[in-house]
């Protein structure tokens, strides 16, 4: 799209206020660089519009700009939560934030100006020493009983990257009316010149490794198969932080579950904000986990685990009985941790008062059939953990929490911290997988022993890039289209239902019925399902440049033989999906 005159002159005169005594030396120079260039393409996108604080905090490229993560917006961010948080908890004596960061350029830096603009706002601010985990965040939140708290990640995104992650007092990612309350604050600060800065050191508390202990000592306390890990202390695994936080926890925690057999990957364990030997840092993708595989095949290892840079995804692969190694993807590993959770507990007399399961209504709907036919409450809600911990809050205290995940590589296997936690993932997935052990199986033996039990489903998720300023209105009327000329079959499956979120209606097409969608707020997700049981699913991502489609097609095999006929017959109904969607 051409850059209009009317932009550039305001473009121009937004970065010019940057090249005042207001900023330091450094960003002066690089915004004059941008002002002085001959093509204007970066200036524009630096400066176009403000990075929004959106639900879930900043994300953004990093670099001078109203439209960059840098640290002057992240002191803008971190003011407008400080007084917020005040005006909420106007009776506290002391106010506490927790702090956490990555591995990522500039974290520290962002971390520590987010520790002293808290501290000038007369917070007790808990800094992490050195990186950790974002689970470390929500861990520090609870124990130390903090109002908010802020984690600075990008998560997987690339290396130009970086993100601000805010978090309310019960350790979870904000929800309303916080997040838009705290969104106002935050847009109500026009300029540097209002934020608090330099707050004194005495209000700064750097933690460190006593933080570790109480955390690996809280998941090493949620095992359900102690003994049988002792019997098969030499079970070999391979784990890799792939250049991130979960290298400062996740093989101390092995050790100390009793694995003598756990392998890294030398060249991953550098901590490193440019990833170096991944194009991407994102454990969905098997390019992310190849050096790891390698890994595995050279020891002999069973089990392949990777964590993300800021430890909250997991991703697995595992071994075949041919010798070959198979990714796990995301759904499986819900299934997985659901069905153990339930079997295990079941077994031990612990499952205890209401059980129930959480999933995120794009997350594979077998969960709801293992939930229903074991009696156990399964709740639905929409992507991000935020919304799962939010059903974790309400029951606290009343029901039981058997775990919850979302298809996008996370889970949360214990309620002790409120956001997904890669590192007792990592140990429960390695539970789990000597659990099968013991019985004869691999975990691909298992997971099949699922779908014989309680069918068979695939998913896929696919997703359509739009980047730069035009992408966001492009996936708008992507959108649009998909809502005023709904589909009416999918791969040939009549429609049966259009759920749509954004205004909480439901149709049953057949019958032309509407109804009300029981759900806290509206989103932006259009769902299908047909009367076969496939369900399509379409959303926007929340951080990301781009629009998902999540496939899922079901089947009923009652053997081995209709099961691997139902796999290659899903398969082919994948592929005739996305031809039908263009995708």
């Amino acid at each position: 799209m051409a850059i209009s005159e009317e932009l550039l002159r305001s473009v121009r005169e937004r970065a010019k206020a940057w090249t005042t005594e207001e900023y330091d030396p450094e960003t002066r120079k690089e915004v004059q660089a941008l002002l002085d260039a001959e093509d204007p393409t970066e200036l524009v996108d630096a400066f176009y519009k403000d990075l929004e604080f959106g639900t879930g905090g900043l994300r953004g490229i990093m670099g001078p700009g109203t439209n960059r993560m840098n640290r002057y917006n992240v002191a803008t961010a971190t003011q407008g939560l400080a007084n917020y948080v005040k005006q909420e908890f106007p009776d506290e004596k002391e106010l506490r934030v927790a702090i956490g960061y990555d591995c990522r350029h500039h974290s520290e830096e962002f971390a520590r100006i987010v520790a002293e603009v808290f501290a000038a706002n007369g917070f007790h601010a808990f800094l992490y020493s050195a990186l950790r985990p974002t689970p470390m965040v929500s861990f520090a939140i609870r124990e130390l009983g903090c109002q908010t708290g802020v984690m600075i990640t990008a998560s997987h995104n690339p290396k130009e990257y970086n993100g601000y992650k805010a978090y309310w007092s019960d350790g979870a990612q904000m929800i309303a009316p916080h997040d838009k309350n705290v969104i106002g604050e935050v847009n109500k600060i026009r300029s540097i010149k209002d934020v608090k800065q330099d707050g004194p050191d005495e209000k700064i508390t750097l933690l460190g490794s006593e933080m570790d202990d109480k955390y690996i000592a809280t998941i090493l306390g949620t095992r359900l198969s102690t003994d049988l890990v002792k019997k098969h202390h030499d079970f070999k695994v391979v784990y890799t932080p792939i250049h991130g936080t979960g290298g400062q926890v996740i093989p101390r925690l092995f050790r100390e579950a009793g694995y003598t057999q756990v392998y890294t990957v030398p060249e991953q364990d550098v901590v490193s904000g440019d990833f170096p030997t991944v194009k991407s840092p994102n454990p969905e993708e098997p390019a992310a986990l190849a050096m790891a595989i390698a890994r595995a095949k050279e020891v002999g290892a069973e089990l392949v685990v990777a964590s993300d840079p800021d430890a909250d995804r997991l991703g697995s692969a595992v071994r075949d009985r041919n010798g070959e190694y198979v990714l796990i993807n995301g759904n499986q590993q819900c299934l997985l941790y659901a069905y153990y959770a339930i079997e295990q507990r079941r077994n031990a007399g612990t499952l205890g008062e209401s059980p129930y399961l959480v999933k995120t209504i794009v997350t594979t709907d077998l969960i709801r059939t293992i939930a229903e036919k074991n009696n156990v409450e399964l709740a639905d809600t929409y992507t991000g953990f935020k919304w799962i911990a939010d059903v974790i809050r309400k029951n606290e205290g009343k029901k039981t929490y058997l775990g919850g995940g979302e298809e996008s590589y996370g889970y949360l296997w214990d309620s002790f911290v409120r956001d997904k936690d890669s590192a007792s993932a990592c140990l429960i997935l390695s539970e789990i997988a000597i659990w099968a052990k013991e019985k004869g199986m691999t975990i691909l033996d298992l997971l099949d022993e699922i779908y014989l039990e309680y069918g068979y489903s695939i998913e896929k998720n696919i997703s359509v890039v739009r980047p730069g300023r035009t992408g966001a209105k492009e996936i708008e009327e992507m959108m649009t289209k998909f809502r005023n000329e709904p589909l009416t079959d999918l791969a040939g499956s009549p429609v049966t239902e259009v759920l749509d979120y954004s205004n909480l209606k439901g149709r049953l097409v057949e019958e032309n019925e509407v109804f009300t969608l029981d759900m806290p707020t509206t989103s932006n997700v259009l769902q299908y399902r047909a009367e076969d049981g496939t369900k399509l699913s379409i959303r926007p991502s929340g951080t990301e440049p781009k629009i998902k489609f999540y496939l899922e097609i079901h089947a009923n095999p009652k053997d081995r033989d209709e099961l691997a006929r139902a796999k290659t017959r899903a398969n082919e109904r994948v592929k005739e999906l996305r031809n039908q969607l263009g995708i």
